[in-house]
């Protein structure tokens, strides 16, 4: 035994977040029984995507891939996540807070409003609507704070709230996926991955992104340290000068709230070594809401959000 154990082959790091994400795909796919991916067309949804297509390959999915739209969202990731539920034959489901704002569950302050925490009212509306009793969703620990709480199986209530305080516990990878009729559990398989672990995985499997994510240019405006996309919906303010930058995006989301950071990286070695030097997260370089506000996103995950 001890033989067989010596001359058998080390798993790289990567080796063991993907082994641990598929286990924790098929988990949940065990324990219960209307699941959906939120797949947004992101790097992280995108990662995975690919990681559950190897959990269940030859097989197609389970269950389907869902996508709540703001309305707001940049049209090369629109696109790209069409264009990857159709390469893979899966079945896509496309829910809009357009309607829900049409519905009056959904009320903005003014019309121009970011529209990336309506997204709660929209994905709860989707869940009562499917019965989904499990979403599978690409949130990792280290992209903010609030994040860095939540478990692997998060429990949410008859409400679809969180509450960081009433957590379960989840020793030896054993997940505790019970729950009552009208709770549901967010899991997410890349929780102990960072930012440089999906873009090193991306790179070594091949994973297909956006164009967004790596170097372009691009016109912006520069407001307080961030570089601000000058488009129809976030217009340059009075007095501000608008510049062609290249630029990529660390993240992707809600026009309205999130920023390029300014960059020449044009491919994922690029992009690795960039993220090395950077002193920032994801989220707190490019995301306008949660610069705004270091409890916004603790605020929206307890209301429903991703």
């Amino acid at each position: 035994m001890s033989a067989l154990i010596k001359s058998s082959p080390r798993l790289s790091h990567l080796d063991r977040l993907e082994s641990e994400a598929i286990h924790i795909i098929r988990e949940a796919a065990g324990e219960r029984t209307r699941l959906a991916l939120l797949f947004s067309g992101g790097k992280d949804s995108a990662t995975v995507l690919h990681l559950a297509r190897k959990a269940f390959w030859p097989e197609k999915l389970p269950f389907p891939l869902l996508h709540v739209d703001t309305g707001h969202n940049f049209t090369e990731v629109l696109e790209f996540r069409d264009a990857e539920a159709r390469r893979h034959g899966e079945r896509l489901i496309v829910r809009q807070v357009e309607d829900s704002i049409v519905r009056g569950t959904v009320k903005l302050a003014k019309a121009e409003a970011s529209r990336n925490a309506a997204q709660s009212v929209t994905l709860l509306e989707a869940v009562e609507e499917f019965q989904f009793d499990a979403l599978i969703g690409g949130a990792r620990r280290d992209e903010e704070k609030a994040r860095a709480k939540e478990r692997i199986f998060s429990h949410r209530d008859e409400f679809g709230a969180w509450n960081p305080k009433a957590q379960r516990p989840e020793l030896w990878s054993l997940y505790n996926a019970r729950i009552n009729p009208g709770e549901h559990m967010r899991v997410f398989p890349l929780s102990n991955w960072t930012e440089r672990d999906v873009w090193t995985y991306i790179g070594r499997e091949g994973i297909a992104l956006p164009s967004l994510y790596f170097a372009h240019p691009r016109d912006v405006v520069r407001r307080d340290g961030l570089l601000v996309p000058a488009t129809a919906l976030t217009p340059p303010r009075v007095g501000e000068t608008v510049e062609r930058v290249s630029v990529r995006f660390r993240t992707v989301g809600d026009i309205t709230g999130t920023c390029p950071v300014e960059s020449t990286a044009a491919t994922v070695e690029d992009i690795l070594i960039e993220t090395e030097l950077s002193d920032l997260s994801e989220r707190g370089a490019t995301r306008m809401d949660d610069r705004a506000n270091e409890a916004a996103m603790e605020r929206r995950k307890r209301e429903g959000y991703f």
